[in-house]
């Protein structure tokens, strides 16, 4: 195993994992109310009305599902990550989940807002994740050591 993969796979698991799962502890006040520092929405409503924004081609009765299905997602995948669970497809799906967010920001706020939030580099980061060989310390190496 290369020493690279030792140290930068489980760093990458762990910075998109917990970042997934900041995001979704903002949208319930977890972080604070809206209008503290380095809050974004501060309780679900106000995520509500940016995936509204973001999504303003999708029919309006749509955004409550799909701020809870983005939620779900990202639960998902924070966890799966962290833990190290389906590590390969993980990565890829939320490589893809973060692609889908970037370019959803840059049409209906413009680019500034995701390349300054740095959801291009985290998607790239995760996509390129999904290509490693190995993902030590991981639930998926210790099955793998057993197989």
């Amino acid at each position: 195993m290369k020493a690279s993969e030792t140290v930068v796979t489980p760093f990458a698991r762990l910075a998109l994992g917990f970042s997934f799962l900041s995001a979704v502890a903002d949208r319930f006040g977890l972080w604070g109310a809206l209008g503290a520092p380095h809050i974004a929405w501060g309780d679900f409503a106000h995520f509500i009305t940016y995936t509204a924004t973001l999504n303003w081609f999708l029919p309006r009765p749509m955004i409550p599902a799909l701020a809870w299905l983005a939620t779900g997602a990202e639960v998902t995948l924070g966890i799966a990550l962290i833990l190290g669970v389906f590590t390969r497809t993980t990565a890829f799906l939320s490589g893809f989940l973060l692609l889908l967010f970037a370019l959803a920001m840059a049409i209906a706020l413009g680019l500034k807002g995701p390349l300054d939030a740095s959801v291009f580099s985290a998607s790239a980061a995760a996509l390129l994740l999904a290509t490693a060989e190995r993902y030590p310390f991981s639930i998926d190496s210790i099955f793998r050591r057993k197989n």
